[in-house]
């Protein structure tokens, strides 16, 4: 559960990432204060920054440079790629298009989730059948995002092995069946500027996004410099601004996590107000449970929070279809 927190930790996971393949990972003095440090940040905010990630910032920075370029096409442009149910929910979305618990939200976007091959899930796994639809236009998209999402993939997964380690549990307790072969969500966004009506920002009632958790086990946050948008509710319902950072990314866990931590972890509510003139571009990389993964808490949760399940068992490709087709204006 979410505390009273006024600000967001910066962590440094770079002793984690150094050590996090040895066998004795959990001995190691520098994997122990990163191990600690996560576990705070997970039980009082849900949110922290990582930096000494690994991931060259001229990627980073290329990779918001890149979808701003695609969101200055035009609309019949960017329309090439238009997101349909048919399309496995992948493509573009126009301003408005996505909704957060029935209102409109006022961004554009672009879906990417990991392909299913036909047939590989049966009727779970129908609804996100597909291939990405990755624009012509700029030129190197398709392959500077492929290469992006392969490198957040693999920080995710070391994240988690120290997250496992910060629950009690193996370092691998995420893999295998929970995360062994882990879905992929990525979200290229663009936020427009704020309107303005005698000189006064009306902002307020322009929700970038509206306030909600996220669907899986962890979010990484690339954000333009600059312009703070983001907000993260605390126990007390103030929200907290996570002003972007360079050289860092704004990591929050999702609704899966807290399943699994049984609740000792909290998937804590979040929003997109862009106040600023400027129109803001995120890219959000949500790292998963696997399709199919039957997801309860587990044992050594359950026993650190009182002896009893709080939560029922979920299936993550289940939560994900029902979280989609409830998402968009067609």
């Amino acid at each position: 559960m979410a505390t009273d927190f006024k600000s967001i930790p910066i962590i440094d996971v770079a002793p984690l990432l150094a050590k996090c393949d040895d066998p004795n990972m959990a001995q190691d003095p520098g994997v122990c204060e990163v191990v600690k440090q996560l576990d705070q940040a997970c039980r009082e905010a849900g949110f922290f920054y990582a930096k000494g990630h690994g991931i060259p910032e001229t990627m980073v920075n290329e990779v918001r440079s890149i979808t701003r370029k695609f969101f200055d096409l035009s609309y019949e442009e960017k329309l090439k790629i238009k997101l349909t149910p048919a399309s496995g929910y992948r493509g573009y979305q126009r301003i408005g298009e996505n909704i957060t618990k029935g209102v409109p939200d006022m961004h554009e976007a672009i879906d990417c989730y990991k392909e299913l091959k036909q047939g590989i899930y049966g009727a779970l796994g129908k609804p996100m059948e597909g291939c990405n639809q990755w624009p012509h236009n700029p030129p190197n998209f398709k392959e500077l995002m492929q290469e992006y999402i392969s490198l957040c993939t693999e920080l995710s997964r070391k994240i988690m092995r120290g997250i496992a380690l910060a629950l009690g549990g193996s370092p691998d307790v995420f893999e295998g069946e929970i995360g062994g072969d882990v879905f992929w969500v990525m979200r290229l966004i663009g936020y427009p500027g704020a309107s303005t009506a005698n000189g006064k920002c009306k902002s307020e009632n322009d929700i970038g996004c509206g306030a909600h958790t996220d669907y899986g086990l962890l979010t990484l946050v690339n954000q333009d410099e600059n312009i703070t948008a983001l907000q993260v509710r605390n126990q007390s319902g103030e929200w907290i601004s996570a002003p972007p950072i360079p050289g860092t990314f704004v990591c929050n866990i999702g609704d899966m996590l807290k399943i699994l931590s049984n609740g000792l972890y909290d998937s804590t509510i979040h929003r997109v107000i862009n106040t600023s003139p400027t129109y803001r571009v995120c890219v959000a990389y949500f790292y998963e449970p696997n399709y199919d993964a039957a997801v309860e808490p587990l044992e050594v949760c359950v026993q650190r929070s009182g002896g009893t399940r709080k939560f029922g068992r979920a299936v993550y490709g289940e939560h994900l279809v029902s979280k989609v087709r409830t998402n968009f204006v067609m």
